[in-house]
């Protein structure tokens, strides 16, 4: 059936004998039956292309909070280096480190600790 046409066109169909009431109707089912057929295979057809759609906008997405991500790691790996070189620097300086060790996990009970380390805000 060409685009465009009538579905109740019957015009390509097989003309029954003018005394077969039954085969006209089995040609009309059969003609709307087709109709249907098309009309459901456009629709999936449709359904398949917003899903692929979907699936590519979802996907770049994904990849762009992917790169952030990895940027965020990147920066977050270089700062843990600074800090560490920082804290290795600081260490043989330091006079607090060598008098007890529990002081390293409760800062808040010493008033004056470690008041002398400044470190700069780290910054890229």
């Amino acid at each position: 059936m060409a685009q465009g046409s009538d579905s109740t066109d019957t015009s390509y169909t097989k003309s029954p004998s003018p005394g077969n009431k039954q085969g006209s109707s089995d040609d009309v089912r059969k003609v709307m039956r087709r109709e249907k057929n098309r009309i459901a295979a456009q629709k999936s057809r449709m359904r398949q292309t917003q899903k692929a759609d979907s699936l590519h906008l979802e996907s770049e997405c994904l990849e762009k909070e992917n790169a952030a991500l990895r940027k965020e790691v990147k920066r977050l790996t270089e700062e843990a280096k600074y800090l560490s070189t920082v804290l290795s620097n600081h260490e043989p300086l330091c006079t607090g480190l060598s008098s007890a060790p529990s002081d390293l996990l409760y800062p808040a009970h010493h008033s004056s600790y470690h008041q002398h380390l400044t470190v700069p805000h780290y910054q890229l």
